[in-house]
């Protein structure tokens, strides 16, 4: 059985915990609300997720030696405290700048934890053949949640304040810790059976072409996350949760519609369409005037987003044994956010030198090329 009781607490944490988590999609406001320019937004939102990265061996093998739900717990507590830490930041960021880097960091592990766990314990529990349809049903969740948290984010800042914001930011992850909590463990590890170390999974060469293309979807995702809100502001559109919105609903729509095509096409084959969609999509931006082309672009990233991910995932994993499917996916996520890491930093410089045209520009173009990679590492294993 596909949707389980199982399947749909665990939907509903992660619901919550996305929802925290993309409310600080507009942190950046905040970061420049106190004196910060492109180059600290880059900095500061890329901490976040550079701990992420550097602590996903890790976490990868704690999911498949104490069990996902275990490692979820751990990292809803972290989700549901850190948060609060924001509210002790006051005056210019030049006078907390490595406090609030330090809890950017911290905030970025308990998230490392909490979307690795959560998709290895799906993966666990829906039927093999169902896959794409499962992992993707599942992510809709999330993107409901990237939908949401901008949303309310945008509303309470205006209406009550960042502090007020954190609080709420605090008490939606902890609705994540509470959801899961019934849940039983989906899988038991044998402490006399080992398996491969983290580093290892990275021979094979499916799995390093994935992280390489992950890489390259984490850059753009550092576009989406961390300089929609401020470009949206520098144009002066008054609703800039209208992207993600749009973005999360056209990534849910296309959940619904694209996981059973993936399941009887093929992950290779829908692939390429969802790189080419999110590549498209960044790239428009560099014309945008007003709210319609906002949109549109949201529109148009969500859905190769909404596709690309979850036939990514199932790409990486299809095949592979359970004891080493945290790992794998610890990889996948994992590479995600070390372009996340990699587009923070290097696009914030690009927009203080060149402008945000230009770094929406890039990060599509650097999205576009995965195809190329993609390709080629098919045909290589097509012709050997």
């Amino acid at each position: 059985m596909l949707y389980s009781r199982a399947f749909l607490a665990m939907a509903l944490a992660n619901l919550a915990c996305l929802s925290s988590f993309s409310i600080f999609y507009l942190f950046p406001l905040f970061i420049s609300g106190h004196e910060g320019n492109q180059a600290d937004i880059g900095i500061i939102m890329g901490a976040f997720a550079l701990s992420s990265v550097l602590c996903r061996p890790w976490i990868s093998d704690m999911i498949d030696k104490i069990g996902r739900k275990r490692s979820y717990t751990l990292g809803s507590l972290v989700m549901t405290a850190l948060p609060l830490t924001y509210l002790l930041f006051r005056g210019d960021l030049a006078g907390f700048y490595l406090p609030l880097l330090f809890a950017r960091v911290v905030h970025g592990v308990g998230f490392a934890i909490c979307i690795t766990a959560a998709f290895t314990y799906v993966a666990d529990i829906v039927p093999r053949d169902r896959l794409n349809e499962g992992l993707g049903v599942f992510g809709i969740s999330g993107l409901a949640g990237s939908a949401i948290g901008p949303f309310v984010a945008e509303v309470v800042i205006r209406s009550a304040g960042f502090d007020a914001l954190f609080v709420l930011a605090s008490i939606i992850a902890g609705i994540s810790l509470i959801a899961h909590l019934p849940l039983q463990e989906s899988y038991a590890h044998v402490l006399r059976t080992t398996g491969p170390s983290f580093f290892i999974v990275f021979q094979k060469k499916r799995i390093f072409m994935v992280v390489a293309v992950a890489l390259l979807f984490g850059f753009g995702l550092a576009a989406v996350n961390n300089f929609v809100a401020p470009y949206a502001g520098d144009r002066r559109i008054e609703f800039i949760s209208l992207y993600y919105i749009s973005y999360s609903g056209a990534a849910i729509f296309t959940r619904l519609t694209g996981g059973r095509l993936a399941d009887r096409m093929g992950e290779d084959r829908i692939i390429p369409y969802g790189l080419l969609l999110i590549g498209v999509g960044l790239i428009s931006l560099v014309l945008m005037k007003g709210w319609a082309l906002l949109m549109f672009s949201g529109f148009v990233t969500g859905c190769g987003h909404g596709l690309l991910y979850p036939a990514l995932n199932v790409y990486a994993i299809r095949g592979e044994p359970q004891r080493i499917r945290g790992k794998i996916t610890g990889a996948f996520t994992g590479s995600i956010d070390g372009g996340v890491f990699v587009g923070s930093v290097l696009l914030g410089y690009v927009g203080d030198f060149a402008g945000f045209e230009t770094l929406f520009f890039c990060s599509g173009v650097a999205v576009l090329s995965a195809i190329v990679l993609f390709k080629r590492q098919a045909v290589f294993r097509m012709s050997a």
